[in-house]
C-alpha cells in the first residue's frame, strides 16, 4: 500500500484534505437547484462508499509496504472494527446537521461555524488521545482559528439581520454549532483503531488507513438508513420528503451528489494516510482548515454576502487572515 514517508508530504496530503473538506459543499449547492439536501445526501453517502472501495483497491493494495487492503480487512479485531464504525455513525449524524445548516444559512456560515468549532474541540480530543507535535504552537494556531470563527459568526449575524428570514438563519447557526460538537469526536474513534506509529508493519488487529476509510464509509452508509430517513420524515425546514422523489431524480443530479461524497472521501483518506507522520491532532487540525476554503467559495463564488456593508467584509478579511496564520502555527507544531 502507499505510505507517506516524510512530514512535508504529510502536510501536502493535509492541504488536499482541507481543499476537499472545504469544497464538497459546492456539490450540495449545485444539487439544491434540483432538489432538497435530504435527497442529495443519499447520493453523497453512496459516492463516499464507492470511492472508499476504489482507493482501497488501488492505493491500499499496491506496493511492498504494509498489509494489502483485503488482507488487512480480514484480520481486524472486533473492538477496532466497532471503533471505526462508531466513528462513521457519529460523523454521519453531524454531517447531516451540517448539510441542513448549509441549506438554511449558506456555505459561508455553516462551514466556518460548524467545522471551525469541530476543529477546536477535535484537535484537543485527538491530541489527548495521541500526543504528537509541540502543544504550545499547536494550540496557539487553534486559538487563532477560534477568533476567526468568532469573526465569521459576528459577520454572519449582522448580514442575516439585514436579510428577510432571521428565524431560519438562527436555526441554521444552531444546527452548525451542534454539528461541530458531534463532528469533533469522530476522528478519535478512527485514529484509535489504526497503528499510527507504524503503517508499514501495523500491529495485529489494528487497521491501515485504507481499511479504516472503507469501514468508516460503511458505517456512514448503514447509519444513513436511520438518520436520513428521520431527516426526510421530520425535516428541519419545509415539508416531508419521500423516497419516490429520489427515484425521480435526473442522472446528472445523482452524479453531482456522488461527486460530493467522493471529494469528501478523498480528503478523509488522505488525512488518515498523513496521520502516521503528522499525528492525529495535526492531521485533523490541518484538514479542518476547510472552513476557510468553504468561506472563500461562499463569499466569492456564491455571493452569499452580496450587499453586505464594508464592516462585514472587513470582518471576513480578518477571519481569512487569522485562519491562514492559525494554519501556519499548526504546521510548525509538527516540525
Amino acid at each position: 500500500m502507499f505510505i507517506v514517508s516524510n512530514y512535508p508530504l504529510a502536510v501536502l496530503f493535509c492541504f488536499i484534505t482541507m481543499m476537499c473538506w472545504g469544497s464538497w459543499g459546492n456539490t450540495q449547492k449545485l444539487a439544491s437547484k434540483e432538489w432538497r439536501y435530504e435527497l442529495f445526501y443519499w447520493d453523497y453517502v453512496i459516492g463516499m462508499f464507492l470511492f472508499s472501495l476504489l482507493i482501497s483497491l488501488t492505493m491500499g493494495s499496491f506496493g511492498s509496504e504494509g498489509r494489502p487492503f483485503l488482507e488487512d480487512l480480514g484480520q481486524v479485531s472486533p473492538i477496532n472494527l466497532g471503533s471505526v464504525v462508531l466513528g462513521g455513525i457519529i460523523f454521519n449524524a453531524s454531517n447531516i446537521l451540517l448539510s441542513a445548516s448549509t441549506s438554511i444559512a449558506g456555505l459561508a456560515v455553516a462551514f466556518p461555524l460548524g467545522v471551525g468549532l469541530s476543529l477546536v474541540l477535535g484537535t484537543v480530543i485527538n491530541y489527548l488521545g495521541a500526543p504528537k507535535g509541540d502543544p504550545l504552537i499547536l494550540f496557539t494556531g487553534v486559538a487563532l482559528i477560534v477568533i476567526a470563527v468568532i469573526c465569521n459568526g459576528i459577520a454572519s449575524s449582522k448580514v442575516r439581520r439585514e436579510g428577510t428570514d432571521p428565524c431560519a438563519s438562527r436555526k441554521g447557526i444552531w444546527l452548525a454549532l451542534l454539528a461541530g460538537v458531534l463532528m469533533s469526536f469522530f476522528y478519535r474513534f478512527v485514529a484509535a483503531a489504526m497503528d499510527l506509529d507504524n503503517f508499514a508493519s501495523p500491529a495485529a488487529g489494528k487497521l491501515t488507513p485504507y481499511s479504516a476509510i472503507f469501514i468508516f464509509s460503511a458505517g456512514v452508509l448503514i447509519s444513513n438508513l436511520l438518520f436520513n430517513t428521520l431527516a426526510m420524515r421530520y425535516p428541519f425546514v419545509g415539508p416531508r420528503v419521500y423516497y419516490s422523489s429520489y427515484l425521480k431524480g435526473k442522472a446528472k443530479t445523482h452524479l453531482v451528489g456522488m461527486l460530493g461524497g467522493a471529494i469528501w472521501c478523498l480528503g478523509t483518506a488522505f488525512s488518515y494516510i498523513a496521520s502516521g507522520k503528522a499525528g492525529a491532532a495535526i492531521s485533523y487540525a490541518l484538514g479542518q482548515g476547510a472552513p476557510m476554503i468553504a468561506a472563500i467559495w461562499g463569499v466569492f463564488i456564491w455571493k452569499e454576502f452580496k450587499g453586505a456593508s464594508k464592516g462585514i467584509y472587513a470582518l471576513l478579511a480578518v477571519m481569512f487572515l487569522l485562519f491562514v496564520s492559525g494554519l501556519g502555527f499548526i504546521i510548525a507544531a509538527g516540525e
